[in-house]
């Protein structure tokens, strides 16, 4: 999956017009529509060009995807992973 243009960075795409808003929407409905992953408690914010993933976690994976799902839309060295564990006790 792949969005915008290949010849534009996230910086560039951002001073074009593509907000923050519109980048969390996007990724929310990104990690919304995957089935392997569950991203109720994750919440994305927006620091200048940076995601922030922040929220809990239930599943080891998906830290992995979400983060991999982020960093599709806005490349990875603009996502920040502030994610925190926290595992069903059996």
């Amino acid at each position: 999956m792949k969005f915008g243009p290949d010849n534009y960075n996230h910086e560039e795409r951002c001073s074009q017009g593509h907000s923050s808003a519109s980048t969390i929407a996007t990724i929310e409905a990104t990690l919304s529509a995957d089935p392997d992953i569950d991203s109720s408690a994750i919440e994305i914010r927006m620091l200048g060009p940076v995601v922030l993933l922040e929220g809990f976690i239930t599943n080891a994976a998906d830290r992995d995807k979400a983060i991999s799902l982020a960093a599709m839309i806005v490349g990875w060295e603009n996502v920040q992973d502030r994610m925190l564990s926290r595992f069903p006790t059996q």
